[in-house]
């Protein structure tokens, strides 16, 4: 029997561990301090990681009432959990910016039992077609105590399962379902457990909670503008084949008119 709150740990394993959308289109606008809001969602399964659709399809605005508050990053329609949700356009960007390397940490159910080989692909980064990966942490975990999925996984009796624990700092499209393909292990159910130090504990799928204002991370840091370097007075360079200038004093300047002079004088005078 499942319980009725998910139980978001796992059970101990015999194995050893190996852009910003509103609904006029625009950005969020600046939100005072006092005044932002953030979010933790546990996204359910075959939920749009928006808020409209034109299909008629489940979208977060089925789970979240709260106005004037979105999607900090994506979830694929076909995985589940944790998902992030501000109304402050700056704190959605601190929170999604590629150079901040948050990292998000993964329980992924694959296709058949993983080799250490296999995780050691995952540890080093595999060659996808956009590019190299960075290297993840990844370690085969016991079956987490989480609510069943509705439908539930495709299942083969003749094929076994396992469940990996996967932690990246990238977030490119379905890159979680790919890497594990790439390794010969197809993706069963993905769900995104914590998201930095935030995690899904205690949240039944289409759940969600404020955090405090104590939980409430700290705004980015301006970045400080580079101080210029000091500028020194360069002496003159005089142009090519002229001859220094000489320094000239009051001083020499009247000696030299003294000195003239005295020698006008001994002069004798010519006769007319």
């Amino acid at each position: 029997m499942k319980p009725s709150r998910p139980l978001l740990s796992p059970r101990p394993s015999s194995r050893p561990a190996a852009p910003v959308r509103t609904q006029t289109g625009g950005a969020n606008p600046p939100v005072a301090a006092q005044d932002r809001t953030l979010l933790l969602l546990n996204k359910p399964y075959m939920v749009l990681c928006q808020f409209t659709d034109e299909g008629g399809r489940e979208t977060l605005k089925d789970y979240v009432k709260e106005p004037g508050i979105y999607a900090a990053g994506r979830l694929d329609r076909d995985s589940e959990g944790l998902l992030l949700l501000t109304n402050d356009g700056k704190l959605q960007a601190q929170l999604t910016q590629p150079g901040e390397k948050t990292p998000k940490t993964y329980w992924v159910q694959v296709e058949g039992m993983v080799s250490d080989e296999a995780l050691a692909a995952l540890r080093a980064g595999v060659e996808l077609n956009d590019g190299m990966t960075l290297p993840a942490e990844a370690r085969i975990m016991a079956e987490p105590e989480v609510w069943p999925r509705n439908p539930p996984i495709r299942a083969r009796q003749a094929i076994p399962t396992c469940w990996l624990e996967i932690k990246i700092v990238e977030g490119r499209n379905r890159q979680v379902r790919r890497m594990t393909a790439h390794i010969g292990h197809p993706t069963l159910r993905l769900i995104r457990y914590a998201i930095g130090a935030w995690t899904l504990d205690g949240l039944a799928p289409g759940q969600s909670r404020a955090l405090t204002p104590g939980e409430m991370p700290s705004p980015a840091p301006r970045p400080r503008a580079p101080r210029a370097a000091p500028t020194r007075m360069a002496a003159s360079t005089p142009a090519r084949g002229q001859p220094p200038a000489r320094a000239t004093d009051k001083a020499s300047t009247g000696a030299s008119s003294k000195g003239s002079g005295r020698a006008s004088a001994r002069r004798p005078a010519r006769k007319a």
